[in-house]
């Protein structure tokens, strides 16, 4: 059995048992904390477990933001959300369901009346990178597709997809962490060994995907992959005995 057949039937089963001490578990947690951390989340691991494994968060001399809480129950939804839709083939609503899914419950991105499972109403940079214009984002997000519809998927691929869909930057806030679940999942429909971008390389991370914006090269973004596969496929390998 291959490491994607048996995350894809231990996920199903952990997820419906509501068990929390398997794969399905490790994998939600883990991409839920590094994925919030290298957006700027302040919880840590430890108070990342709690939450997920019964709801609450322990003590503590420091106030919790309440984003970061909602932010990463949000995380959690997302992953059940991927792991529901894994059959189908990747679309436009279903990469809108994710973000809905880790934004809806965001007080903060309500009020100030961010599009919630929807397109950015409102221009938006990555640092000093303009992104796409809303206008243009629906035609551009079905170019991605078509063109992505149209390749042998591998490993490169996939990092090429990633950083063409951060470029675009298709949502008002929360493009990465969508961005990362769709590598998940397209990982592994395509049974390649899932990626999980650790925050520990935020910045080989940044720096990839800064090469790919200024001079159109993948291969640092593919690198990371690689590397970050070798990780969570020795985790793997632990819950596979």
């Amino acid at each position: 059995m291959s490491i994607n057949q048996f995350l894809i039937e231990r996920f199903k089963i952990e997820k419906n048992k509501f068990d929390r001490s398997g794969i399905y578990a490790y994998t939600s947690r883990t991409m839920a904390y590094n994925s919030n951390k290298i957006e700027g989340s302040t919880l840590t691991e430890e108070q990342t477990a709690s939450l997920f494994d019964n709801g609450t968060l322990p003590k503590s001399e420091d106030y919790y933001k309440a984003k970061d809480v909602e932010e990463m129950n949000g995380h959690f939804l997302m992953f059940n959300k991927m792991l529901d839709t894994l059959e189908n083939d990747l679309s436009q609503e279903i990469m809108k369901s994710f973000h809905y899914e880790l934004k809806s419950g965001v007080f903060e991105d309500r009020t100030k009346g961010y599009a919630i499972g929807e397109y950015k109403k409102r221009a938006n940079m990555i640092g000093l990178y303009e992104t796409t214009l809303p206008q243009n984002v629906p035609d551009e997000m079905e170019k991605l597709l078509n063109w992505y519809k149209n390749q042998n998927i591998s490993l490169e691929i996939l990092a090429e997809f990633h950083a063409k869909y951060e470029t675009i930057h298709p949502f008002q806030d929360g493009n990465g962490r969508t961005g990362r679940m769709i590598l998940f999942r397209e990982c592994l429909k395509n049974d390649i060994v899932p990626v999980i971008i650790r925050d520990i390389n935020r910045n080989k991370y940044i720096e990839a995907m800064t090469d790919y914006r200024k001079n159109n090269n993948i291969k640092s973004l593919t690198f990371l992959f690689i590397e970050e596969q070798k990780f969570y496929s020795e985790k793997c390998k632990y819950f596979m005995q």
